[in-house]
């Protein structure tokens, strides 16, 4: 299990990393590479808890996973980074970031309430991840745009 672990972060560390440089090559924007590539790299150890909690019908362990990491990379990380250093950023960060991680965030709770008591169905995890894909595509799309 040690062993696993260990793989997983070495591995994402190493997308991560091959990944930055790639884009950087192509001349994708710093913002872009963090909320496509990098966040992605990082979240893959917290997919596979997550599937592997799933798939133990451990499901209040996955959602718990989504809604600490969440909570935890919005106060804490980005509150640690401030103390060390004042964070600094573009306006359409406020304005279609946060926004659209605000509504996505509104969605989640949606999802989870419209399928009754505790549950996300199969067609709300399609939204979820639909909306994700869309997401991703306007950013390289806007992205591409702006070169």
């Amino acid at each position: 299990m040690i062993a696993g672990l260990f793989l997983l972060v070495v591995g994402s560390r190493i997308l991560v990393w091959g990944a930055v440089h790639l884009a950087r090559d192509l001349g994708v924007s710093d913002i872009v590479t963090g909320l496509t590539i990098v966040a992605l790299g990082t979240s893959l150890p917290e997919l596979a808890s997550s599937i592997a909690a799933v798939r133990k019908n451990q499901h209040d362990i996955a959602l718990g996973n989504i809604i600490g990491s969440n909570l935890f990379n919005t106060l804490a990380v980005v509150g640690i980074a401030a103390v060390i250093q004042p964070l600094t950023f573009d306006a359409v960060i406020v304005s279609r970031d946060l926004t659209v991680m605000t509504l996505l965030t509104l969605s989640l709770f949606f999802c989870f309430r419209s399928e009754g008591a505790h549950r996300i169905s199969r067609s709300g995890g399609v939204l979820l991840l639909a909306c994700y894909i869309g997401y991703i595509t306007s950013l390289v799309m806007a992205s591409l745009g702006n070169r």
